[in-house]
């Protein structure tokens, strides 16, 4: 049995940066998608989560090893993590906040200092709010969104445009150069000229470019007047969601009408992200999701990321009773686990695998009709030899409003290097993440 220390081959040391992204891809990025989060990347009247569930899959299948997501959001720091604590999002590589007024990496989300100095010229946030206190019209909003580069407030939408154009003219007058954005009918965000989401992808671009890793496909993905920044950087591909805001069609409209890279889907939210994918042959576009039997399905790049989707797929599906009852499939599970294969459960249980999938039979259908889920997240894999592979993920599962998630490390096995013949599991280590102290003694998988 082949036993590996999890923690040891996968763990990442993460340096400072943007290298954390310049280290993870050797070459350049095959794609990187740029989108908003707020009915774009995520639909808040989808309350299953459908089509964010459906991108997760495609992403951590086909696109995570060599590709790049970026989440380019209005939305402050802390409102940001509090949606990640709201609805089954992936992880980025980059996180845009604050419209373009902040730019980290990774998971530990490392502050960019080069953007900051950027800021930092003709802005002086103390003459904003003097000045700003000055229009009755303003309604501040909450300090969570006052930013260092921004000032936000609520302005109702008949007076925008003279608010706007007054403040404006008192701004240059003190010696500031700044850029006021009105966004979703009442949002009104005051940054340095040098900032917003447009910019910030811009000075991204550059970065990677001077590294010799510039993407080599972008799609920048919105809905709203924030969002039209985006779609004025040349060269990139852009999708406008079928729910896009008015102030978005105008502005495209009157901008970028004969554009053939900009496209408005037909899909909502991140099913209009994945429609962009395949209009504009970026890769793969058929999510794992919308696959109803994998059996009859053959995939042409094998990989390991996509056999680790396509077997929690199957096992929320297997409790949800969304496949049949049928002794075939747990033959199946069975004919691809290693005789002498281990899983360890988070409580540190050690059992055979074998075991483990017998024991999924009187779990079937255990979750029907319930809001069960599960999903994976920053999926990456490692050969560790000849036909072998070492793969590291979360492992997220919802059920009601209950989450759960788990570190997990496995070892999967070929016949030969291109696993054409499919894998085999030989080892799972699931280790409860640091924020998840939670019950987990039914945990399976």
């Amino acid at each position: 049995m082949l036993l590996v220390e999890p923690t040891r081959l996968c763990s990442r040391e993460v340096p400072v940066g943007s290298n954390i992204i310049m280290d993870r891809l050797k070459t350049s990025a095959r794609l990187m998608i740029v989108s908003d989060l707020d009915h774009t990347m995520v639909d808040h009247h989808d309350s299953e989560n459908l089509s964010l569930l459906r991108f997760n899959a495609l992403w951590e299948a086909n696109y995570r090893h060599d590709s790049l997501l970026v989440f380019s959001t209005g939305r402050s720091r802390t409102l940001y993590l509090e949606l990640r604590k709201e609805k089954p999002m992936l992880t980025p590589d980059i996180t845009i906040m604050s419209v373009g007024t902040e730019i980290t990496y990774g998971n530990s989300m490392v502050p960019d200092e080069g953007w900051v100095e950027v800021l930092n010229q003709k802005w002086d946030r103390n003459i904003v709010t003097e000045e700003t206190s000055k229009f009755p019209e303003l309604t501040p909003q909450s300090e969570t969104e006052q930013r260092p580069h921004k000032a936000s407030f609520y302005v109702e939408k008949d007076k925008a445009q003279a608010v706007t154009k007054a403040l404006s003219e008192r701004l240059e007058k003190r010696g500031l150069d700044v850029k006021i954005i009105y966004s979703g009918g009442i949002d009104l965000d005051i940054l340095p000229q040098g900032a917003g989401k447009g910019q910030a992808l811009a000075y991204l671009l550059k970065k990677f470019k001077t590294e010799g890793k510039l993407p080599t496909n972008t799609l920048v993905c919105g809905d709203s007047g924030n969002d039209a920044e985006l779609f004025s950087i040349p060269e990139v591909h852009g999708v406008m969601v079928s729910n896009a805001q008015e102030e978005l069609l105008q502005w495209h409209a009157a901008n970028a009408k004969d554009n053939p890279k900009i496209i408005h889907a037909t899909e909502r939210c991140a099913g209009g992200i994945i429609q962009a994918i395949g209009y504009f042959k970026l890769g793969p576009s058929l999510s794992p999701r919308d696959i109803s039997d994998f059996k009859d399905y053959n995939l042409e790049n094998v990989n390991p990321d996509y056999e680790v989707v396509k077997f929690y797929l199957f096992y929320e599906r297997w409790r949800r009773a969304e496949v049949d009852h049928s002794e075939m499939y747990i033959a199946s599970l069975k004919a691809h686990s290693h005789l002498s294969g281990v899983y360890i459960h988070p409580s540190g249980n050690e059992l055979p695998l074998c075991d483990c999938i017998n024991a999924l039979r009187s779990h079937y259908g255990d979750k029907q009709g319930k809001q069960f889920r599960v999903w994976v997240d920053r999926v990456f894999h490692s050969q560790i030899g000849t036909g072998t592979w070492l793969v590291k993920f979360n492992k997220w599962e919802l059920c009601g409003d209950k989450r759960q998630c788990c570190t997990t490390t496995a070892i999967l096995s070929s016949k030969d290097a291109n696993a054409s013949d499919g894998f085999t599991w030989m080892h799972v280590h699931q280790t409860k993440s640091e924020d998840q102290g939670k019950d987990q003694s039914t945990w399976l998988f």
